[in-house]
């Protein structure tokens, strides 16, 4: 596999230059001094970026945009095999890495590398580490799947050997990753369309925990279920966190403010530590803040810089998101859409300030809707009313059998007021109607239903 050197500036052209991924490591690339050329279907925000920071790009994707002095070729899982820029990619002859390889590449260039795993909160996490490794002198290299307000992009270039990134497991692109520090959130049945069964999940969870450096540290959810199974081979320190319980850390003494927002006293190997305050609500997020508060007390950062970057996390974009208020009815995005996620956001929201709970939501993905039927409609549930859009098919064919009204019918039956209307407008004229003061929103889903609010508050 070719290995990218900091040391030798290559020209690297990336197929695909505008997914949020690709234009990240694009853009760190650019920060080293490399050469960056690319492509895709039509220029956008974030196109328009790279190319102020001197990124050559072409739109469309075509064969002629495979030149002679491009040394490597960058490419995303999304590329078919008829894409004529990738036929003329292979014809050339060039290396060529995988998105993942690439990440996987540039991360061996940093001697402190975190990646964080799991099913639901990578992008939370990730972007609550790199707010706390932002107050420290080292400045972290970020990549983020979402946009992190304290560097206004989803990627930051740093001047130290730190590298934070999040690492999806999806078709095992993050088998490519090697870390020194290692975070693992939580490992449940998802994206079936690729794995088909829990346990392959979980093998793969696996094997990527045994990535971890050596001499590095797996810091890894307690309540896992049996959580030696990912642990018992690794070669590195293992450190586990849970909210109660035996772990290596802990949170006790937890209060939350009028917002839902939660304070506690963590409890490091014994240690009582001082209390943190988050900006961030659910218990969840007390979850994802000790496994930050580990990471950074191993890494040597300063507990005055921990409290100091918890304190001033808001979460990132898309994750319980504050958007405005409608008719003195609060709206809030998140990008829940796992049934677990769904529960917790729903937890979350219990403790804030409303008087009906009301949830929007677009299932994400043909199969995983098929996968969770029942499971989505339990986790609805503890809505007071739930708006169903139709399914957001991303990447899926509509073969499947499955729509949103077979959500509606398993809420319906479990009792809570339900509505299934199939479009943002029928949904939008839907909450026009309905809703009333002090309600609260949650447009919830990892597809576009966020325009729903958006709509709203634009009007």
């Amino acid at each position: 596999m070719y290995k990218i050197d900091f040391n030798n500036k290559i020209h690297v052209h990336f197929i695909g230059i505008g997914g949020i991924s690709m234009s990240g490591l694009a853009e760190i690339l650019l920060g080293a001094g490399f050469t960056i050329s690319g492509s895709d279907r039509d220029s956008s925000d974030l196109t328009k970026h790279l190319e102020a920071l001197g990124a050559k790009i072409n739109y469309p994707q075509a064969a002629s945009n495979i030149t002679e002095d491009i040394n490597l070729i960058v490419y995303t899982a999304a590329i078919r095999e008829d894409n004529p820029e990738f036929a003329a990619a292979k014809a050339s002859g060039k290396p060529m890495l995988t998105r993942a390889e690439l990440l996987g590449e540039i991360m061996e260039n940093y001697a402190r590398s975190i990646t964080v795993a799991g099913t639901h909160g990578k992008t939370t996490t990730t972007s609550m580490v790199s707010q706390i490794l932002l107050e420290t002198a080292d400045e972290p290299t970020i990549s983020v799947g979402g946009i992190l307000d304290a560097i206004h992009s989803n990627v930051h270039v740093g001047d130290s050997d730190v590298f934070i990134t999040e690492a999806c497991e999806y078709t095992n692109s993050y088998h490519s990753f090697f870390p020194k520090y290692n975070i693992i959130l939580n490992v449940e049945a998802d994206h079936l369309d690729f794995f088909k069964n829990l346990e392959n999940v979980r093998a793969s969870f696996k094997k990527f925990a045994e990535n971890t450096a050596e001499d590095g540290i797996l810091i890894i959810n307690k309540d896992i279920d049996d959580v030696k199974y990912f642990t018992q081979d690794v070669k590195c320190q293992v450190i586990t966190y849970a909210l109660t319980g035996d772990a290596d850390i802990v949170a006790t003494d937890v209060t939350y403010n009028e917002k839902g927002f939660a304070s506690f006293v963590p409890v490091f190997n014994g240690e009582t530590l001082e209390r943190v305050s988050l900006n961030v609500p659910g218990d969840h997020n007390i979850s994802n803040a000790l496994a930050a508060i580990a990471l950074c007390i191993k890494m040597g950062v300063s507990y005055d810089c921990i409290k100091t970057g918890l304190a001033k996390f808001g979460g990132a974009h898309r994750r319980f998101e504050l958007k405005g208020t409608y008719k003195g009815a609060t709206i809030i995005d998140d990008y829940a859409h796992h049934p677990t996620e769904i529960r917790a956001s729903l937890a979350a929201a219990k403790n804030y300030p409303h008087n009906r709970l009301i949830v929007c939501f677009q299932s994400h993905t043909y199969t995983r809707t098929l996968s969770f039927l029942d499971e989505f409609a339990e986790a609805l549930s503890a809505a007071d009313i739930v708006v169903l859009a139709d399914i957001y098919p991303a990447r899926e064919p509509d073969i499947y059998g499955v729509s949103a009204k077979d959500i509606a019918e398993r809420i319906e039956k479990l009792g809570t007021e339900v509505h299934y209307l199939g479009s943002f407008d029928a949904c939008e004229k839907f909450l026009e109607k309905n809703l009333l003061n002090n309600d609260l929103l949650i447009t919830m889903g990892a597809g576009d239903v966020y325009l729903v609010g958006e709509n709203l508050l634009n009007n």
